[in-house]
């Protein structure tokens, strides 16, 4: 949007905006920020200073304030730019990820600036995505999705854009209005084979009106087994991107079912409710695994 926001005590405070000039802008004052001399005024609506700037010093005004945020917070700091707006160009600055939020409905004629946008940026730490069109994306920006280290989709088809097939990333939320059963087993198959998701954290796909076969898909995927009298572990680990304070985890992932990369014996816990599949990866072996399970039954 058009100023950032500070999360203080479960609630949005606006503290900067950013703003083109227009026309006589009174009661302005200059500010020396990190060298450059910009131009401020008060903002009646959101109680805050309003950074001013000419079309083409945007980009200038913007590195020239985070600068001054990386002087006052420190490199430690990972500053977050989230944006609904992918015409607008996202400046590369020192310790920025960048969230993408777009609604591409099914009639949709600006397909070609989204593809603009994706191909053009780096790596994008999120992107949540309601895609609709049965249009597809150019390959470059389909890549780009894939790569980002949290994607959050809703689609009719799962094939467009093939996230659940494609993503190289670390966690993912899909939901879907049309998704066969096969893509669910095709999904966890290749995992279990080692050649697909290699950096797979947590994927969580819930289908939006069929409920999802359990017993079909754990047989077709060979699914190993906690006894049933013993408590499985919990999978949940911190979310790639943190949209809300109150929301830093992902969802806990108690099964007594999993499964075994063969590659490397690496465990994945996999939890069929209704209609949501979820896929937690543990940094364990099975022998690992089966170990913390041993020891939660000692501790009961």
């Amino acid at each position: 949007m058009d100023h950032p926001l500070v999360y203080l005590n479960n609630r949005w405070i606006s503290i900067l905006q950013f703003r083109e000039y227009a026309g006589t802008e009174n009661g302005k004052f200059q500010l020396n920020i990190s060298g450059k001399l910009i131009d401020f005024r008060s903002s009646d609506k959101y109680n805050c200073p309003v950074a001013l700037f000419h079309p083409h010093g945007r980009e200038l005004v913007i590195e020239s304030i985070h600068n001054h945020f990386l002087d006052l917070f420190g490199t430690s700091v990972n500053y977050q730019w989230r944006t609904y707006n992918y015409k607008l160009p996202i400046p590369r600055l020192q310790n920025l990820s960048v969230g993408i939020r777009i609604s591409i409905p099914y009639r949709f004629e600006d397909l070609k600036n989204v593809d603009n946008f994706l191909s053009s940026h780096p790596v994008l730490k999120s992107i949540d995505l309601d895609y609709l069109t049965d249009e597809s994306l150019s390959p470059e920006s389909e890549s780009r999705l894939y790569q980002a280290e949290s994607i959050e989709i809703s689609q009719y088809d799962p094939t467009t854009p093939a996230v659940l097939r494609n993503f190289q990333g670390r966690q993912a939320f899909l939901l879907c209005y049309s998704c066969d059963v096969s893509h669910l087993i095709e999904f966890v198959s290749r995992w279990k084979s080692g050649k697909a998701f290699q950096n797979l954290e947590h994927l969580k796909i819930r289908m939006a009106y069929d409920i999802i076969p359990r017993d079909e898909i754990l047989t077709a995927i060979e699914a190993r087994h906690i006894d049933a009298t013993r408590k499985p572990p919990t999978h949940t680990i911190p979310k790639a991107y943190i949209e809300y304070a109150w929301e830093t985890h992902t969802d806990p992932i108690i099964s007594h079912t999993y499964v075994v990369r063969e590659s490397d014996n690496r465990v994945a816990s996999v939890l069929i409710e209704e209609k949501t599949l979820s896929f937690g990866v543990w940094d364990k072996t099975e022998e690992e695994f089966l170990g913390m399970v041993d020891k939660l039954q000692l501790a009961n």
